[in-house]
């Protein structure tokens, strides 16, 4: 997908972009190899639900270390014709880890004080019709506790919006036969409908958040149902 000259600008600043080189590479490893050998099944439920084209937000959640690869299989340039664009924590883009994310369209943030160039950045990629994600609980929640979202998803589609776009939100639930994902067992991932973010969006954050988490959780009963974990 061509991007515009301001995006890549601004992207130098902030990450490498998408390596064609790393990105194929990582698809084959990933997908082909990793994915494929180690779990027996891989379910997925809605892919009907994910937008082909606009500005999307993939609002997953988060269960192991998975849920990265599961996504990209999903709804990556093989399904969508586009990369996922994960907005990943700082500590994530350390070592030997980071410096295969820096290459392959992650960018890191600041969850406590995200800076207002990072911002800028997420907004460029919705703007250019980027697929971004955004793991709304910040953090892997193995035991399904009660979903807390943060607000930063929210108040950047909001952002977004503002530039006149209809951002499309994806509530995205992912689950596995164990908690702890085992050889040869089973992954399964369920997209919801989109909600749309217009300009005009006027609901509260918090009933927003709360509208949210309960499409999250229930496209994640469905792929729990999917496992044999419902």
């Amino acid at each position: 997908m061509r991007v515009s000259l301001p995006l890549l600008k601004r992207e130098k600043k902030i990450c490498l972009g998408v390596d064609p080189f790393w990105s194929r590479l990582a698809m084959v490893a990933t997908q082909d190899i990793a994915l494929n050998n180690f779990f027996r099944r891989r379910i997925v439920i809605g892919g009907d639900n994910l937008p082909l084209n606009g500005s999307v937000v993939l609002a997953p959640t988060h269960r192991s270390r998975w849920d990265a690869l599961m996504l990209t299989m999903a709804a990556g340039r093989r399904i969508t014709g586009r990369d996922c664009r994960y907005m990943v924590t700082r500590s994530e883009m350390q070592g030997l880890q980071g410096w295969f994310l820096n290459r392959l369209g992650c960018f890191p943030i600041d969850q406590g004080r995200p800076s207002l160039t990072t911002l800028r950045y997420a907004v460029d990629l919705l703007t250019c019709g980027q697929q971004l994600v955004v793991f709304p609980e910040g953090r892997i929640n193995r035991l399904s506790e009660p979903v807390k979202l943060k607000k930063g998803l929210i108040r950047l589609a909001q952002l977004a919006s503002n530039k006149g776009l209809d951002i499309k939100i994806v509530p995205v639930g992912l689950a596995y036969s164990d908690i702890i994902p085992k050889f040869c067992g089973s992954a399964s991932i369920c997209f919801s409908k989109p909600i749309i973010i217009s300009k005009d969006f006027s609901q509260p954050i918090s009933d927003f958040n709360i509208a949210l988490s309960k499409s999250m959780l229930s496209a994640e009963q469905s792929a729990l149902f999917a496992v044999g974990r419902g």
